[in-house]
């Protein structure tokens, strides 16, 4: 029997390994950035309601939050648009206007204690009330964050293909016509949804696809003729532009970069005599002729990973622990280019969730290129006045001496001599 147009479309694009669905949607790092996010919009609200958040979006909690979305591959590239201050129009109207601060925030809020479809779409539609110049439903990225179940992403490109495919016509800039589409992205995801998922988040990939191109949609008219076309153009192999894979491939090159510095950082503990903790969700990850897991803890000590911030601390990209202790001593967030703020929470997490956390060493393992972006992000007040102190370990460094400190070294103090406190 011949599958439905959209069955195949669906069936195609979960196959391409260009698609959004296996390049960002099954992306091992994804699923990092949902903790660091909502703790960062909870910081968002916290400095809005206090009136400690100021006018500017540059160098804001809401600017960190936000970035660290648009970082997310191509799919929410350009998600920080939307909310730069622009002067001369005065908009989004939450920098300069308190009122409109404050109802943003009691929309933040509400959404992040909430857990009901009812709740969120109640504050929506509060938040349409007030009518904020500026300030429309490009949120709805971060309620993506917040409620992936009830809530898709959302850009042009989702939007242009939602129209392609349904023969729509809706509209940028509103919430009534984004909570309209909506309704429809779920009717059609619930009739595909052992295609898709429960998590938004795969459809709005799909839509991103369509609308930007890269998948054309089943024709609208049933006849024989428009979909044999459609057949053929689907079946046809589809290349990226070469600015597009350029993009792609440098992504890829990041998550093996990530996973070899993650081994450097492995081998070098057990050199050094140390239990290792590779992150949950990247053990599993090829590494030479094995796996990064290979040798590690399967495990952490109930006394580390049992702690309130558990499922975060799980998520740390290598964990030192001493030999057959539940003690950590050292603990590494390796940022090639993904998000420098969620490894800062992560390790933040660990730090103030175990009992020994005075003898704990935290470490930013990043490019040396990244310097500045290390520095900008722990000099920013949140962390600035910390007790726990976290440390600068730079790719050149760490690659550089590795060797003879696995050689000559012992216990932590190699890495502290490479590592750079940076103020």
């Amino acid at each position: 029997m011949t599958p439905e147009p959209l069955q195949l479309l669906i069936e195609r694009w979960r196959e391409d390994t260009n698609a959004t669905y296996k390049s960002w949607f099954l992306w091992e790092e994804r699923l990092k950035n949902f903790r660091s996010i909502r703790r960062g919009l909870q910081l968002v609200v916290t400095e809005m309601k206090a009136g400690t958040f100021g006018s500017l979006y540059k160098g804001s909690s809401l600017e960190t939050v936000v970035k660290s979305i648009a970082e997310q591959r191509q799919i929410f590239k350009g998600a920080d648009h939307a909310f730069l201050w622009k002067p001369k129009l005065r908009i989004p109207d939450i920098y300069e206007s308190r009122e409109n601060q404050i109802a943003f925030a009691d929309f933040l809020d509400t959404c992040s204690c909430c857990s009901g479809e009812t709740q969120v779409l109640a504050a929506i539609r509060r938040l349409d009330e007030h009518r904020i110049k500026g300030l429309g439903p490009a949120a709805a990225n971060l309620l993506y964050f917040l409620h992936p179940t009830i809530i898709p992403p959302f850009n042009t490109a989702i939007v242009n293909g939602y129209n392609l495919l349904t023969g729509a016509k809706v509209k940028l800039g509103s919430w009534e016509e984004f909570l309209a589409m909506r309704e429809g992205i779920l009717r059609i995801n619930g009739s595909n949804r052992t295609a898709l998922s429960n998590d938004l988040g795969a459809i709005g990939g799909l839509l991103f696809d369509i609308g930007s191109g890269r998948y054309s949609s089943p024709p609208l008219e049933d006849n024989a003729a428009s979909r044999e076309a459609w057949e053929r153009d689907l079946a046809r192999v589809r290349e990226l532009s070469a600015k597009d894979q350029k993009e792609l491939q440098t992504a890829r090159e990041g998550d093996r970069t990530h996973t070899e510095v993650q081994g450097w950082l492995r081998d070098l503990g057990k050199s050094l005599g140390f239990d290792i903790w590779i992150a949950a969700n990247d053990r599993n990850r090829a590494l030479e002729a094995g796996k990064l897991g290979d040798g590690c803890l399967a495990e952490l000590p109930p006394s580390v990973g049992g702690n309130g911030g558990a499922d975060s601390v799980r998520l740390i990209d290598v964990l030192w622990l001493s030999k057959g202790t539940d003690q950590v001593a050292a603990a590494f967030e390796v940022e090639h280019t993904t998000s420098i703020y969620s490894g800062i929470l992560r390790l933040l997490d660990l730090g103030t969730g175990i009992t020994q956390a005075g003898d704990l060493r935290l470490f930013l393992v990043a490019p040396d290129a990244r310097e500045n972006d290390v520095r900008d992000q722990l000099l920013r007040p949140a962390f600035r006045n910390r007790a726990l102190q976290l440390k600068f370990l730079p790719y050149g460094a760490l690659e550089e001496n590795r060797v003879s400190m696995a050689r000559f070294g012992t216990g932590i103090k190699p890495v502290e001599a490479i590592a750079r406190i940076l103020s």
